[in-house]
Formats: C-alpha cells, structure tokens, sequence
C-alpha cells in the first residue's frame, strides 16, 4: 500500500493511497478462512464447504470488508506517519474506474487542528463581581413562585367577567352552520387574555355572566394547524356554566406546603439558596466574559474552515428561530443578513477560543474523569425513550467525535475553573443591576452581539466558543464519491408558531 501527500496548503491536507488487489484478496482470503467453519450449505458436511464455494457465495460483502478495511488502516497509517491532528473526519473517494481484480486508487482529505504555542496562563487579571441576597430579592422570588401558582374561586352568579379572569364553558364550533369535527366541547376553562385561543375568542368572553348563552364569531388564522380550517370564518356557540375570579397569591405557610415543606421560613431557606445561585451564575459569567477577551487578546492563528463553518450553522440556526419570534419577523431576518459577517467573526472567535481552551487542558492535565463522563451519558441518555436508551449509548461508544460533543461543556467548564484559580482575582460587591449592566457591557463586541438581536443569546462571543479538539473518529468508508382542553377541542386553540 503505497500513500502520496497531494495537498499541504494551511490546515487542509489530501493524500492519494494506492491499494494494490493482491492486499484485497489476501483479505478476502483470510476472511473466508475465518468464517468458512461456520458456513452451511446443503450437500456438505458443517465446516467442509470449500474456500472457493464460500467466497462465490460472499463475494460482494468480502469484497466491501476488504476493501473497507484496507482503506481505513492505510488512512489510520497516513494520520500517523505524518502526525496529523485531525480536526474532521477524513472524506475518502473510491475511483470511479475501480473493477474487481483490479488496484484500487483511494483519495482523502481532511483539515487538521492548527499547531498552537504553549498557551501562556501567567499575568491573567479577573473582577469578581458579587451580589449580596436582600430579603427584598426573597420576598420577591417568593412573590414569583405564588404568581405561577394562580387559582381561580367562582365567582357571583350576577358577576361580568374580565380581562384575566377565567369563564368556563361548553362550545360548539360551526363553519358555514356545518359543525366541524373536534369543534365542539363541554367544561372547557378560557382564562381571558392568555392568548390562548384564537383572535377574537376571549375578547367577546368580556362581560359575560354564568349562565349565559352567546354566539362568538371568529377567524382561524391562516396558519392555523387544522387545513381544513385555515382562514375560514366560524361561529362558536356557546354556554357559559361558570365565571372564576383569580385568587389572589400569597407567601404564607399554604404555598409552601404546596411545594411539599414545612412553612413559610423554609421556602424562605430555600428561595434564598436558589437567588444566591443565580447570582453566583451571574458573577460567573462575567469573570469568563473577561478570561475569554483576555486569552483572545493573546492569540490569534488559523482555525479549520469546516470547524468555524459548523459554529457558524448552529448560531444561524438559532437566530433563524429566535427572528421567527419576533413581531416583524422579516425586518429581524434582514438585520441578521446585514450583519452575517459579524456573526461569522463570532464564530471563527468560539473555535479560536474553543481550540485555545482545549490545548490549555490537555497541557495542564484537566481532563474529565470516566465516572463523569458516564454521568453525562446517562443523563443524555434520559431524553429518549427508555427502549432507545442502549442504542443512544452504543451510539456515542462507536463515534468519538459524538462523544467528545457530549464532554465538552464540561470539559471547557473544568479548564475554565483551572485558569479561575490560577488567575489574581479581586473581589467588589456590587448591586445585582451593576452585574447584570456589567455583563451587557461589551465594549469590544461585535455589533451584533450587542443588539438585542433576535440573536444576541445565540451569538454572544463568550457562550460555550467550540467543541472540545479531539481527533477525528477513527472510522471511515469509501463512498464513490465516496394542555387545559383535551386534544378534540384543538380547534378553539391558536397554532403553534412557526420555526
């Protein structure tokens, strides 16, 4: 097997393998050999077919193993001798005039990860910015938690309902005068002014009382999830059984059994414990913020193309979304085509960092343990169906480079905690709006990582900068180029937005 370099230009790398047939049949032959003990075939005593018969039998499946195998150990020998790093998988291409019989000509690219100087970790400066938690930050948690708790109590039967109330109600949806199917439903509660349901429909619930009979008229959107009712005019009768007025919500001892403790003073414990991580959360993310700027400062050489290609599709994939959202969803998606480039800077900035980071651990030993590792797997593991949970993890056993995705945030969470501890810090307490200003400062930001953007959480420059270097996988093969209503009632509900 012979291997010749086509292409050393910057981090891209190409070889063309010569793989002669004499390798691809002494392959196939020392397969056959190894499977034909277990091989049946009428006429035959078990184990006596012969060698020729068997490899007539598999000669397309020996011939791909083969080829397959021959392909990746002289990809493997080429990555080795010349001590490349891969930073992506090798693409190899079979010749299109390969035949059986024949020598085969294999060629392969790939990019490799850049040769980066030992990272200087001396002379790094951070502020840690700290919140003190004030009863007024608990009391207002609190206040938060018993909002999201909202109850509802009936109302007098003379009471006109309002905006934020809640009237429960029997329905029949018509179109046309023709009931529709899954139009009609009974003890369904609307709370006015959720937006729950399509225009129109809880506006014309105002001032309705119990035991009132009503005609609602209405239009489903024309993105409505239902095609048979897309822009179709409705009319909705209706029956109201009940008008409900909020409850008003109170910390007392009542909402803090409702989360299973004792009183008052123990979810004052523990909103206090929840306000001071968030702050600690806050304080975090300004220390990184000023660590990442720093080691940014400090460095600065080519990244692999493909690398900052995939960063950058994952953060056009979020602004996407998050410009889908907005009110004027085309104004927000012509923002983000004007300043493309911006955000493709912050990309090349999360693999440069993410590349920095790495190199940064790997040479002082930070490393994520195996039990750590197998608690990431496992919790991963627990988004999918339990009868799909194995296969997940086979999944990530097979593919290292989808395993080194998994480890990465916390592979970079840990190098971030090392260059913390080796960093001179100094302390100042601050109020929770100076921090929280502090973080959306970013003087040396790219402008659209400043606005507030259908994308500044996608794209600021200090979010998880890459994926952990890891070499590429080592396998490679040829290709020849080479809620409250039940689901029935759906009708009465607004479509989900779309992504």
């Amino acid at each position: 097997m012979q291997t010749v370099e086509t292409q050393n230009e910057g981090l891209k790398r190409a070889y063309r393998m010569m793989i002669t047939a004499k390798d691809v049949e002494s392959r196939i032959d020392a397969e056959v050999k190894k499977i034909a003990p277990q091989v049946r075939m009428p006429g035959f005593r078990p184990g006596k077919v012969p060698a020729n018969l068997v490899k007539k039998m598999h000669k397309d499946s020996l011939l791909q193993d083969a080829l397959n195998s021959s392909i990746q150990e002289g990809v493997q020998k080429a990555i080795s001798d010349h001590k490349l790093r891969p930073a992506t998988q090798p693409h190899v291409h079979l010749g299109e005039d390969y035949a059986p019989g024949k020598d085969a000509v294999v060629d392969f690219h790939l990019e490799v990860l850049p040769a980066i100087a030992a990272p200087s970790i001396d002379g790094i400066t951070l502020e840690r910015l700290t919140v003190e938690v004030s009863d007024a930050q608990v009391d207002e948690s609190i206040l938060k938690l018993a909002e999201g708790q909202k109850s509802f109590e009936a109302a007098d039967k003379k009471y006109a309902a309002k905006m934020g109330d809640s009237v429960v109600i029997d329905f029949e949806g018509k179109v046309d005068g023709v009931p529709f199917e899954g139009g009609k439903g009974e003890g369904m509660a609307v709370e006015l002014g959720s937006g729950q349901l399509i225009p129109g429909f809880e506006d014309q619930l105002v001032g309705v009382k119990a035991n009132d009979e009503k005609v609602l008229n209405v239009t489903f959107p024309d993105d409505y999830n239902a095609e048979n009712l897309k822009g179709k005019a409705a009319t909705f009768d209706i029956v109201v059984t009940e008008v409900r007025k909020p409850v008003e919500a109170k910390a007392d001892d009542n909402l803090a059994k409702m989360f299973g403790l004792d009183g008052i003073n123990k979810l004052r414990e523990l909103m206090k414990v929840q306000v001071e991580q968030e702050h600690n959360g806050l304080t975090r993310t300004y220390m990184k913020r000023q660590l990442l700027d720093q080691l940014a400062a400090g460095h600065d050489f080519d990244v692999p193309p493909s690398m900052v290609e995939a960063e950058f599709a994952q953060i056009w994939a979020q602004l996407e979304q998050e410009a889908a959202r907005e009110e004027d969803a085309e104004a927000a998606k012509k923002e983000m085509e004007a300043e493309r480039e911006e955000y493709r800077d912050i990309a090349v900035r999360r693999v440069r960092l993410g590349l920095l980071l790495s190199e940064i651990g790997q040479a002082n030993g930070v490393e994520v343990s195996a039990q750590e590792m197998n608690m990431l797997v496992q919790q991963a593991a627990q988004q999918y169906r339990p009868e799909d949970r194995q296969r997940f993890v086979q999944y990530l056993q097979e593919n290292p480079m989808a395993a080194a995705q998994l480890r990465a945030p916390l592979f970079e969470d840990k190098v971030v905690d090392f260059l913390f501890e080796k960093a001179t810090v100094t302390d100042k307490a601050v109020a929770k709006d100076v921090l929280e200003a502090a973080i959306e400062a970013e003087p040396d930001a790219k402008p659209a990582a400043k606005k507030k953007a259908p994308a500044k959480k996608a794209a600021s420059k200090d979010e998880a900068p890459a994926k952990e270097a890891k070499p590429a996988a080592k396998k490679v093969a040829p290709k020849k180029d080479v809620d409250t209503a039940p689901a029935k009632k759906a009708p009465a509900k607004k479509a989900a937005p779309k992504k």
